[in-house]
Formats: C-alpha cells, sequence, structure tokens
C-alpha cells in the first residue's frame, strides 16, 4: 500500500497521466471509486449500477444487500415452480416456459453481476439467499416429491 493511503481514500484530487497527440503529458480528473479486484468487506461498494449504493450510505448498501438476497431466492423460486399443466397447448406452454426461462436467467445474470463487484457482502447474501430459496422451493423440506418425476417447468440452473 502506497504511504498516506488507505480504503477511504481513493486518490481524490490526483490525475491519470494521458500521453497526448502532441507529445506532451496532461492530467485527466479520477473517479471516485475504484474497481476492486479482489474481495474486500464494507459499505463503499457500486452494486450494478454507477453510484449506487453510493460512498458511505450503510441504509442503501442494506438496502442492496436485500435487493441482491431477494433476487437470489427468486431465481429459486423460478427454478422450482410448476405452473404449466399438463393438458396445456404445447405451443402456449412453451412460450409461458420460454419467457419464464428468460426471466430466470436475466435475474441470475443481475446476482452473478452483483457478487462480480468483490463486495463480501453481496457474495455472502447471494449464498445465502440461493441455499434459502433451494431449501424453501427446491428441498425434500417443504416439497416431499422433489424426489419423483418432474418437479419443474424449466431445466436446472447450471453455473
Amino acid at each position: 500500500m502506497m504511504a498516506g493511503m488507505n480504503d477511504s481514500s481513493h486518490m481524490h484530487g490526483m490525475g491519470a497521466m494521458n500521453n497526448g497527440t502532441g507529445g506532451g503529458m496532461s492530467m485527466m480528473p479520477h473517479r471516485h471509486m475504484m474497481m476492486h479486484m479482489t474481495f474486500f468487506w464494507g459499505k463503499n461498494a457500486e452494486i450494478l449500477f454507477s453510484g449506487w449504493p453510493g460512498h458511505d450510505n450503510l441504509g442503501m448498501y442494506v438496502l442492496a444487500l436485500v435487493i441482491v438476497f431477494v433476487l437470489t431466492v427468486v431465481v429459486e423460486w423460478l427454478s422450482a415452480c410448476k405452473f404449466i399443466k399438463e393438458s396445456s397447448n404445447n405451443v402456449a406452454a412453451g412460450l409461458v416456459q420460454t419467457l419464464m426461462y428468460g426471466i430466470r436467467i436475466g435475474l441470475a445474470y443481475m446476482v452473478m453481476l452483483a457478487v462480480m463487484s468483490f463486495n463480501a457482502g453481496v457474495f455472502l447474501v447471494a449464498v445465502a439467499g440461493h441455499a434459502l430459496g433451494f431449501f424453501f422451493f427446491g428441498s425434500r423440506a417443504f416439497n416431499p416429491s422433489s424426489g419423483t418425476g418432474k418437479t419443474s417447468d424449466l431445466p436446472p440452473l447450471s453455473c
């Protein structure tokens, strides 16, 4: 770590050296947040959207964690739900199945992008949400028929 720098100072006031076309060096202003490439703890993270949940805003960080948790539970619910009746029209059933699959995979990608913030709290709530969602919707605890026959309209989610 450079002398005088810690997690709370992200090179405020410093500029990046940029080689211009005239051969000289020009100063370009730096953004406030830096991109983490390793897991870190703390509420100062950008999750899914630029500037969200914000710098030094514990309430918004907790809201971001709750949203990631809910997204993972919904992904597990969609993975286990059965809306299509056996007697349904094949084309209509296929369209419903495709729509459900698209929503599930879109939400799963959003969770993946949130985890790619490398924030350890986001990672933990994503894993906890998947585990709790599986417990309620995919395990035998609340679905005794999960070991027999078709239990979902969608194929299993694979990483």
